[in-house]
């Protein structure tokens, strides 16, 4: 019977080979995919964006927290930016940029983005401020 009892103790041994394994091909697979990317080349220096202006884009509507809507400084509805835009040409509705404000509900955001959309507006794109710092 004492027998028995050493085979038991030797079948709860933990499986640390089977982890190695897997640390290792872990290994492998990010000395390869690292190489894949070529570096930068010597002489090149990234733009820096820190020092931007904070503002809208010229050509982009603006929503307030409220809902009230604004175009290059003026108050206007969904109905009358529509109109703007169709005069100033017709491919001008393909693509709307809206900057909605922080405290803007999502509920009024879409509500004038399917109002937009009902008007005639194709692609609605929301302008945010980049929320991470690349360093």
């Amino acid at each position: 019977m004492h027998l028995s009892s050493s085979q038991t103790r030797r079948s709860k041994a933990e499986p640390t080979i089977a982890l190695i394994n897997i640390v290792f091909l872990m290994l492998i697979f990010f000395l390869v995919a690292a190489q894949i990317a070529p570096p930068l080349e010597q002489g090149v220096k990234l733009v820096s964006t820190t020092d931007l202006d904070n503002r809208e884009p010229p050509d982009a509507l603006v929503v307030m927290a409220d809902g009230l809507m604004t175009y290059r400084g003026a108050s206007v509805t969904p109905a009358h930016y529509v109109t703007i835009k169709q005069e100033a040409g017709p491919d001008d509705l393909d693509i709307i940029r809206l900057v909605p404000d922080r405290d803007l509900s999502a509920v009024k955001l879409i509500q004038i983005s399917a109002e937009l959309k009902a008007l005639g507006a194709g692609k609605i794109m929301l302008v945010t401020e980049q929320g991470l710092e690349m360093k």
